[in-house]
């Protein structure tokens, strides 16, 4: 099935990595040369997405501001005949047809996911939470999960094995192994706090396909975990129901919304980054060799 519809929501406050976030959104840090958010657009982009609505709140103006046209800007690099930046700077506004919403209340994520109801209307929409980089080395990430729409039930969710110490800060999934990197999912539960209550080390990383019949779902979704209305409870339903397909993407996932997250991905894509990964590489031997 074509998915052309995909919905990032960015409206968290980044807590994580006060005080840099009291005034500037998370997913605007730089990762060598690019904002986190232009990564998860071009993800989004690179399979096949041609329309985006990014879910936003109060004091993230500078996101809709970087993708869209600069004339003062481009006018500059014109004159100045730094055509190879005027063409880059250029290309950012027209990467998709990007649309903003804000959330006014921070309800939870499925709040924000329930505001993109009528942007996506009565189709299956891809889900890129905002502070998640992912680098794959084969295809997008969630072009992975949007290949596997419809194996089986209804909706696919990206996965990853988490450490049994951290399993209680993600959703724990009931997973049963179809072929390859790919699951049956019949069962979720949020964030949970007991042994007994995880279901297995597999959770939901970042990323997600969902049919539309979610957004009735989360209108009668209670708040759950944190007083929030949760993502996670209304695929629940779902998964119960219908069941959803689970797929262990291929790819290196970044955290921007951690410190060591960020850290991690300055580094290694700039190791990979044409214009750094020299200079970079011969820093680091230079610094391990103090430590």
């Amino acid at each position: 099935m074509k998915i052309t519809k995909a919905v990032i929501p960015a409206a968290g406050f980044g807590t994580r990595v006060l005080p840099a976030t009291k005034s500037f959104p998370k997913e605007m840090f730089p990762i060598v040369d690019k904002p986190t958010i232009q990564y998860i657009v071009e993800e989004a982009v690179n399979a096949g997405i041609t329309d985006i609505l990014i879910i936003t709140t109060r004091g993230k103006g500078l996101i809709a501001d970087h993708f869209d046209r600069s004339p003062e800007l481009e006018q500059i690099l014109e004159k100045s005949g730094k055509t190879d930046f005027l063409n880059l700077v250029r290309s950012i506004s027209e990467l998709a047809n990007i649309n903003f919403i804000r959330q006014k209340e921070m309800k939870g994520l499925g709040h924000a996911i329930l505001k993109a109801k009528s942007f996506v209307g009565r189709e299956p929409f891809a889900v890129l939470f905002g502070d998640g980089v992912i680098v794959s080395k084969t295809k997008p990430a969630i072009q992975q999960l949007i290949e596997h729409y419809g194996e089986f039930g209804e909706g696919v969710v990206g996965v990853k094995k988490v450490a049994e110490s951290e399993i209680h800060k993600y959703g724990s999934l009931k997973v049963e192994h179809l072929h390859d990197n790919v699951f049956g999912c019949t069962d979720m539960k949020e964030k949970p706090k007991t042994k007994e209550e995880v279901l297995s080390l597999y959770s939901i990383i970042d990323r997600c396909v969902l049919p539309p019949e979610i957004f009735d779902i989360l209108e009668r979704t209670e708040p759950g975990v944190g007083g929030e209305i949760q993502l996670t409870d209304a695929m629940r339903e779902i998964a119960v129901t219908k069941g959803m397909t689970a797929v262990e993407f291929e790819g290196k996932r970044y955290d921007m919304g951690n410190k060591f997250g960020i850290l991690q991905a300055q580094i290694e894509v700039g190791l990979n980054h044409p214009e750094t990964k020299d200079a970079l590489k011969a820093y680091i031997k230079e610094l391990a060799a103090k430590l």
